[in-house]
């Protein structure tokens, strides 16, 4: 792959989950996208949603991994389906790359235990959670995807366990408000990890577009190319903490997290064109952001 890839601008796909909720997939306790993977009857509708993603002007779509982590999927008393959940993932993805061959499939890495959370538990764990899923999603992705983490110590452990494919990747960071990763930290602690040749770049991912501008100098300041994976939820620091709520809920986050009914297509598209403006060259979408949203963020190629 050319490390320069996003040196330009190029467009990723939209929010994966809540596209297929919105499309009639059934919630499965908190597997979420994961449970298209694991019912059958789903499997032409994740593949139907990343091809309209394409169609949309999708340049990359990751793959749909991000509840296949390995305690999400404890959790729901499937942990044995994991490698087939994995591996379902990619071969679906491939299945889009397969008419869409320009296209190249970013192998979604998660935060490997809580979402919008740092994780606190040891190295080691953390580093073996990261590889198994990295080694299953490997053959299937033309780039990582460092997809939403809270902490600088995550990224690094993460960049860790997949020095043995000798894959470039993606920094995606998770910022619920202000300037603070869930950590504490800031995006300036990344000076550091942006000086390894294999990063293609830096993206703020499941950030509102508001959040994304107030850290925009910062992330700037890191000269990799950078860009982001806008949300459409009114927050994502609800009262109580996100795994509370999702554990409680009927198994659809925007229940608890809101949806912003001002972020239309169009309005989408422009804050999106006021930072590439600004310098991104990574424009996409998370949560809540559909097809037409990323088909207007795509007129700005």
């Amino acid at each position: 792959m050319d490390l320069n890839f996003f040196k330009q601008t190029r467009i990723l796909d939209g929010g994966m989950g809540q596209e297929l909720l919105a499309r009639g997939m059934k919630p499965n306790g908190t597997l979420w996208s994961a449970n298209a993977l694991l019912q059958k009857e789903y499997h032409q509708l994740l593949l139907d949603t990343h091809l309209d993603f394409i169609r949309s002007g999708a340049e990359v779509i990751v793959t749909a991994t991000f509840t296949t982590r390995r305690s999400r999927l404890k959790q729901n008393g499937v942990e044995d389906k994991m490698e087939y959940l994995i591996k379902k993932a990619g071969e679906i993805a491939v299945l889009a790359k397969k008419q869409y061959p320009h296209v190249l499939i970013a192998g979604g890495l998660p935060p490997q235990h809580l979402t919008y959370e740092a994780d606190d538990r040891t190295n080691e764990i953390i580093f073996n959670n990261f590889y198994e899923q990295a080694k299953l999603i490997n053959p299937y992705s033309d780039f990582f995807y460092f997809d939403v983490l809270s902490s600088v110590r995550e990224f690094e452990i993460a960049k860790d366990a997949i020095k043995e494919f000798k894959k470039p990747y993606l920094f995606g960071i998770h910022i619920s408000e202000g300037k603070n990763l869930p950590s504490g930290e800031r995006i300036s602690d990344f000076k550091e990890l942006c000086k390894d040749q294999n990063l293609l770049g830096i993206m703020l991912s499941c950030v509102s577009p508001e959040t994304y501008k107030e850290n925009l100098e910062e992330i700037k300041s890191l000269q990799v190319p950078y860009g982001f994976k806008i949300n459409a939820f009114k927050t994502t620091k609800p009262n109580d903490g996100y795994t509370y709520n999702y554990t409680k809920s009927k198994g659809n986050p925007n229940e608890f997290l809101g949806k912003r009914e001002d972020l239309n297509p169009i309005k989408l598209a422009e804050f999106a064109k006021d930072f590439k403006n600004m310098g991104a060259t990574i424009l996409g979408g998370c949560c809540e952001t559909r097809p037409s949203h990323i088909q207007e963020i795509a007129k700005l190629k």
